[in-house]
């Protein structure tokens, strides 16, 4: 039973936050499959933090405190933000909320290789397997969260994903590693403000992030809807849009004039899919699969080939794709 008891300590706290930031996502913006790949990126992140933190120690003239303190922090948040930024990098992410949630699930699979490995490896009394459960576990959960936030949230307002914003947010996420493992306070005084703040934190995000994930929805399906009703009307001349669309034709051939239509009208269908998706399942249901999706992804990859990187630059000012536009393609790709 003291084993049992050790093990649910040390493992159920991270596994029980992660399942209610899942369960907040109205949106449902993180999939099943997604969470399961950064759970797994997170194993992978400690086992080799386990090599690289080994082979330092041997190396280096620092005690394991000092260890602990200035060097575990750097090595162990280098390796588990690397799936974040592999994911932000190809539009995989789309808003703070899902940031989050990614973030915390590979945090949550680092801790869990980490608190197994001590499992067997000490000797300890249920007081340690607290602190490591619902301290270390979740500030390793925490500190990978703020890191995949502040890149999303940057990428978000500079409209751009910048080496900057990877820097600083792996400091911030270095910092409050460190911070924690000086022990400023008795490790059970420490576990408890962290079990305070950390639903705060992840509260606030949330709210911000609903907020402007449903207002993306409103402002984008509105646009999506004029753009193809403008489309598939034919009255051009009757529009900004249109008289520019109209204009393509003194500058290109009338082939690569109607693949510009097309790939446009597609890609609005897309984006207009996809934010009917995310509505649904805010409102409870799961739609059915699309069949005729794949068809739809290999007709845009037959004409963005048949058009050209010119004939692309030429149509990017009717609707140019944001890192949100790029992020819901992908999410119904997936399904």
């Amino acid at each position: 039973m003291s084993i049992v008891l050790h093990v649910a300590v040390s493992l159920l706290p991270v596994a029980v936050f992660l399942s209610a930031l899942v369960f907040l996502d109205s949106y449902k913006l993180v999939r099943p499959n997604a969470i399961a790949g950064a759970l797994f990126a997170g194993v992978v992140a400690a086992g080799a933090a386990y090599v690289v933190n080994g082979w330092m120690l041997d190396g280096l003239d620092f005690s394991r405190d000092q260890f602990s303190r200035y060097i575990a922090p750097v090595s162990e948040e280098a390796l588990k933000s690397i799936w974040i930024v592999f994911l932000i990098w190809r539009n995989r992410i789309g808003f703070t909320v899902d940031a989050a949630i990614t973030g915390f699930a590979i945090g949550a699979g680092f801790a869990v290789v980490e608190n197994l490995y001590f499992l067997n490896a000490v000797d300890a009394g249920i007081q340690t397997w607290v602190v490591r459960g619902f301290g270390t576990a979740i500030m390793h959960g925490v500190t990978t969260t703020v890191f995949a936030i502040l890149i999303k949230t940057f990428q978000t307002d500079q409209k751009k994903f910048a080496g900057v914003a990877i820097f600083g947010a792996f400091l911030a996420a270095v910092l409050l590693h460190s911070a924690y493992n000086h022990f400023p306070f008795p490790p059970l005084v420490s576990t408890a403000i962290l079990v305070m703040t950390a639903p705060v934190l992840v509260m606030v995000v949330f709210a911000q992030g609903e907020k402007h994930t449903r207002a993306w929805l409103g402002t984008g399906f509105d646009t999506d809807q004029e753009l193809l009703t403008l489309l598939m009307s034919g009255n051009f001349s009757d529009s900004r849009v249109g008289s520019y669309l109209l204009t393509l034709k003194d500058h290109f051939a009338g082939t690569i004039v109607a693949d510009m239509f097309c790939l446009i009208r597609i890609k609005v269908e897309l984006s207009i899919r996809a934010k009917g998706l995310l509505m649904m399942r805010e409102a409870g249901f799961e739609p059915p699969p699309d069949e005729s999706i794949q068809a739809k992804f290999a007709e845009l990859q037959y004409l963005e080939k048949a058009i050209g990187k010119t004939g692309m630059m030429a149509i990017e000012p009717i609707h140019k794709w944001s890192d949100k536009d790029l992020w819901q393609l992908n999410m119904i790709d997936q399904g």
